[in-house]
């Protein structure tokens, strides 16, 4: 029994219960409430409910079950447990938010503010879900696997899968409302994305100038930022030169293009976005882990 539960930490299963909370609220007060439809099996879930009113909470303990299989298949005990959390759980937030619902809010005349919350709260709580390593069984899964084999980021493949069944959904929704529900899961595809990369979103810059060292001298003194020297050699003369790598946010790049322009105007540079970040002067303490020079 031991060995079943090793490796689980309540870090993740906090996060995991939070983000349940998030969705299923989302679901209960924004789609419900205003006939809109949603994508993978939450979307299945609310057409059946449309269809022949069965909750939600129940159907989607039902059509999860016999995914449980393939995610462990695919993803091994950590997973599968983490998967099992997440499904029971939003399973039981959406029936909390059935019997007892938070607020009525009356938005009908305003179905894009229905549609942008939506969204929002959808995308939330499947990303923080998702980045704790869990999921809500169903798509989430197939998303995983896409991801994993393909190089489909989650975000991309759930729109995508979300759009066949809101597809599917037109049988019992309206036109209109499927083309608000459209707009809803892409918001939550973007959230998502966003959630699941970091919001320490930074950006990386090479430098390659004949003042490598003024500037990483300069970098770490008036930025407390590191840098790494690399090795090149020009195409057109053959030289070899120096290349400066350095990493910063994206609050700190004004300041960055200054320095390189104040101690270099010749120096060539571009700079790319760097989607997560971590290590020394992102994700530790700089207080007690200070930077070290390069």
């Amino acid at each position: 029994m031991s060995k079943l539960f090793e490796g689980i930490r309540l870090k993740p299963i906090f996060i995991i219960l939070i983000g349940t909370l998030v969705f299923a609220f989302g679901i209960i007060h924004f789609n419900l409430e205003n006939g809109l439809a949603h994508g993978g099996f939450t979307g299945i879930t609310l057409l059946l409910y449309y269809l022949f009113t069965i909750e939600p909470s129940l159907s989607n303990l039902l059509l999860n079950i016999p995914l449980f299989l393939i995610g462990y298949k695919l993803f091994g005990r950590l997973m599968l447990i983490y998967s099992l959390i997440g499904t029971f759980s939003l399973s039981v937030s959406l029936r909390l938010f059935e019997l007892y619902p938070v607020t009525h809010l009356p938005l009908q005349d305003d179905m894009i503010l229905v549609s942008v919350f939506a969204g929002v709260f959808a995308g939330t709580g499947l990303g923080m879900i998702l980045r704790a390593g869990g999921t809500t069984g169903g798509v989430d899964i197939l998303a995983r696997l896409a991801e994993k084999y393909f190089g489909m980021s989650l975000g991309k493949f759930m729109f995508g899968f979300d759009a066949f069944v809101i597809t599917i959904s037109l049988i019992q929704i309206t036109l209109t409302n499927a083309m608000y529900t459209l707009i809803t899961v892409f918001i939550a595809s973007r959230v998502i994305d966003f959630i699941i990369e970091g919001a320490s979103a930074a950006k990386s810059t090479m430098i390659i100038s004949s003042k490598t060292e003024e500037l990483s001298k300069a970098i770490i003194e008036r930025m407390s930022r590191g840098s790494t020297v690399l090795t090149g050699r020009g195409s057109f003369t053959a030289d070899e030169r120096e290349i400066l790598y350095c990493v910063v946010n994206r609050s700190e790049l004004i300041q960055l293009k200054n320095l390189i322009h104040e101690v270099d105007p010749y120096a060539f540079f571009s700079i790319n976005d760097v989607k997560e970040v971590s290590g020394e002067g992102f994700t530790f303490d700089n207080k007690r882990r200070p930077l070290k020079p390069s």
